[in-house]
């Protein structure tokens, strides 16, 4: 009988962990398996480099500020297994987490699985990952390669209309390209767009391709217009994919409260699902904010949440 399974293994996950280590309950935390999508830590695993997160004056990779993270919460007596929670049983008690080969009863569960950015799936897009890719504006906007230069932004919906605006304070041009002739945004972030000295809008076209080599990364993208059928090439530095985030919740479906999107619901002011002893944090329960810091915030939100509960039940 665990005290606390933990699922997830990104900034949400770590500092729930952590916080839940340091309160003597020996957290049991699944960070997933190694594929070839996706690796144990989140998304920052695939982040180069991080300039925004707290204590890292001169930045920091992904990958060791999640190695940073894991360390610390392992200090105080956190357990990290490369598994994948395949399915659950939060119908009674104790509640249930089965992985790829045992079924794990807990007495409280904390769910930190994150999310996936949405992208078009060219198969250039994985090439340029970190080279120009991105699919967080707030995360990399301001890294040296894409101040002063152009960059492109895919999508319609305020999303995009926000990580535009967002680049046209680093970047010397924005191009927003939108399949169709008007946007889903907010008549507001609209205007915003459509009126900015810095941002072109491309309507009516699509990323066909987005062009570059190893040494250089993006160098351009080719467009084509959805009513001509014509292509074109825009030279450019930097790839936003703004088309949405998917969270990663199908497991539980049928099981706890989720939005329309997939988002898990939570209680007002507090981390707690519909479900007693299962706490939901980060960017599986987060659609506003969706940033390393947030998540990690919200992962000591729910550990303390867990504590709490949890005491109450002895």
């Amino acid at each position: 009988m665990e005290k606390i399974v933990i699922i997830g293994g990104g900034p949400a996950a770590c500092t729930a962990a952590l916080y839940c280590g340091r309160a003597d309950l020996a957290p049991l935390c699944l960070e997933g398996e190694f594929t070839e999508d996706m690796l144990p830590g989140g998304q920052l695993m695939t982040t180069t480099e991080v300039e925004n997160f707290p204590g890292y004056p001169e930045g920091v990779t992904g990958a060791e500020l999640m190695a940073d993270m894991k360390k610390q919460a392992e200090r105080f007596g956190a357990r990290f297994v490369y598994k994948t929670a395949a399915a659950v049983d939060f119908s009674g008690t104790p509640l249930k987490v089965t992985t790829q080969d045992e079924t794990l009863e807990s007495k409280a569960v904390i769910i930190a699985t994150g999310a996936t950015a949405r992208y078009l799936g060219l198969e250039s897009e994985q090439r340029f990952m970190n080279k120009g890719v991105s699919a967080c504006a707030t995360c990399d906007g301001a890294l040296p390669r894409f101040r002063g230069n152009t960059v492109v932004v895919v999508g319609g919906g305020d999303s995009a209309m926000e990580e535009s605006l967002f680049l046209a304070n680093f970047a010397g041009h924005v191009h927003v390209v939108h399949r169709r002739d008007q946007f889903r945004a907010s008549k507001i972030m609209e205007d915003r767009v459509v009126n900015h000295d810095k941002i072109t809008v491309e309507w009516n076209s699509v990323v066909e391709e987005i062009l570059g080599d190893d040494e250089n990364g993006v160098t351009g993208v080719r467009l084509r217009d959805t009513v001509s059928e014509d292509t074109r090439e825009l030279a450019c530095v930097g790839y936003f994919a703004a088309i949405g985030h998917k969270p990663n919740t199908d497991l539980f479906k049928d099981v706890l409260e989720m939005e329309a999107s997939g988002y898990l619901v939570t209680k007002p002011d507090s981390t707690y699902t519909n479900v007693p002893g299962v706490f939901a944090c980060g960017d599986a329960q987060d659609k506003t904010y969706r940033q390393a810091i947030t998540a990690a915030g919200s992962g000591c939100m729910a550990a303390i949440d867990a504590t709490r509960w949890l005491e109450q039940q002895a």
